[in-house]
């Protein structure tokens, strides 16, 4: 294993505050488990699991309350001992509603279950493994089993990542380890106090993708978390490497690591990193593997940044997935100044949320309280011609382009003159504009309106083709 700088600065980027002063040297905490869980079926990319329990049952830690429901799919595990108050549509962090699970957690089980229970109390609800015996299919079903999906964002299924199609095969595993985002810094203390559990999961990946070489991404700004993984990997076999970013937003874009790390480019969607013989995960879903497989423990909870200068205590706090944002901000000491804004996620492609009974998901890397003093209060402007989201686009777009056709309604303009697919939604082009123009909103808006015709015509086809036999 060695340690080597990067010199890659991609085109564009932007450097906003990062305030993780605020919470990057505070330990990871473990939540209290609240009283009520709201356990969504949609937690990840692809379709929503399928609830298979109904009001009145009593779960038990770890029990599978949700199935894969696809290929692009991810089952739901109980994140606590309880029971079902409800099954009904609550709002997500970024918006849009889904079948949830109300549970609650005070209640106590039956004298006489009618069936046989997952787990009651913190012991494995799964059973431990050992990775080095075990077959790759073996531990591709954990992984699967296990609920596990991408912890940094998009939240993609886990075990399909882990097993490429036919033809082909994965050269680099990718560690991301960036984490760019202002404010968070919940891998931050992954990395530094779980390095141990990083290391088992990256021999288990190995395993799983044949002896591919590894190298793990970490900006310039996070030399203790890179002192750590040098420790926990100093005597790791293979083709190993910690690569060394600059601190550049958005430097966590998994096709910018990809370029940094091994000197790949990925072509323009539909391709993926796996064509160009990279798979690249988040160091948390990483821990998170090796605590399914050798502990037999499922993703039923994660860490969670709160933060912001409208809470009493910034903190990293460890708590079950289904945790209420209110729950968390209780235990950071709750609100030191009523907020001017919620943001789910980071500042620059987090989501503002209208309220705190919004839960936690797999993917919930932050929760941000922010003041007036930090919330700029502004109206959209018209676009001045100043090129500096030109200039600040990591992809090479025309976001300025972009918005115009968005805002005359000329979706097919957006997206086969000026390639709006190609957008990672960044906010950097936000970021950088002086009329404030909400750019990065106007491509989620086209982006959306394009997968959704996308989805149209797929359904149009194949009740044609249904119709035809």
């Amino acid at each position: 294993m060695k340690t080597v700088k990067s010199s890659f600065r991609f085109k564009g980027g932007v450097h906003p505050d990062y305030n993780k002063e605020l919470a990057r040297d505070k330990a990871i905490e473990l939540l209290p488990l609240p009283a009520e869980l709201v356990i969504s079926m949609s937690q990840h990319l692809g379709a929503p699991a399928k609830c298979i329990v109904k009001p009145g049952d009593f779960v038990t830690r770890g029990q599978l309350i949700g199935e894969k429901n696809g290929f692009i799919s991810v089952c739901v595990r109980a994140s606590s001992s309880g029971k079902v108050k409800a099954v009904e549509k609550r709002p997500g962090p970024a918006g849009g509603k889904a079948d949830a699970v109300i549970l609650d957690t005070t209640a106590q089980p039956p004298e006489a279950p009618e069936s046989p229970v997952a787990s009651t109390g913190e012991g494995p609800v799964l059973p431990p493994l050992d990775w080095k015996a075990a077959t790759r299919e073996e531990l591709l079903k954990r992984v699967e089993e296990a609920g596990i999906c991408g912890m940094g964002g998009a939240g993609f299924p886990t075990a399909v990542k882990l097993n490429p199609p036919p033809g082909k095969r994965c050269e680099y595993l990718v560690l991301n380890g960036a984490e760019c985002e202002p404010y968070l810094t919940a891998d931050f203390r992954v990395m530094l106090e779980r390095a141990d559990r990083i290391r088992v999961g990256i021999e288990i990946m190995r395993k799983i993708l044949g002896q591919c070489a590894v190298r793990v991404a970490v900006e310039a700004n996070k030399p203790e978390a890179i002192a750590a993984l040098e420790k926990a990997l100093a005597d790791i076999e293979g083709n190993v490497e910690i690569v060394v970013l600059p601190v550049l937003y958005p430097q966590g874009s998994e096709k910018h690591q990809i370029f940094a790390t091994v000197g790949r480019v990925v072509p323009e969607p539909p391709a993926l990193p796996i064509d160009v013989g990279c798979v690249v995960e988040n160091v948390g879903t990483v821990a998170a593997i090796a605590d399914a497989v050798e502990k037999g423990e499922p993703l039923l909870s994660r860490v969670t940044t709160v933060s912001g200068d409208a809470v009493a205590e910034p903190k990293n706090v460890l708590a079950p997935c289904g945790t209420k944002y209110a729950d968390l901000v209780a235990f950071c000491g709750g609100e030191k100044e009523p907020p001017a804004k919620v943001i789910s996620g980071g500042t620059m492609m987090g989501f503002a949320v209208p309220t705190m009974e919004i839960a936690t998901t797999k993917t919930t890397s932050g929760l941000l309280l922010l003041s007036r003093r930090r919330v700029f209060q502004y109206g959209s402007g018209p676009c001045i011609n100043c090129g500096r989201c030109l200039r600040a686009c990591p992809m090479n777009l025309n976001p300025a382009e972009i918005s115009k056709a968005v805002e005359a309604d000329d979706i097919q303009a957006a997206e086969k003159e000026y390639h709006v697919m190609d957008c990672i939604e960044c906010g950097a082009c936000s970021f950088g504009c002086p009329s404030y123009r909400t750019i990065t909103q106007m491509c989620r808006r086209a982006k959306n309106s394009i997968r959704a015709r996308i989805a149209a015509e797929k359904a149009k086809a194949a009740a044609a083709a249904k119709e035809a036999k």
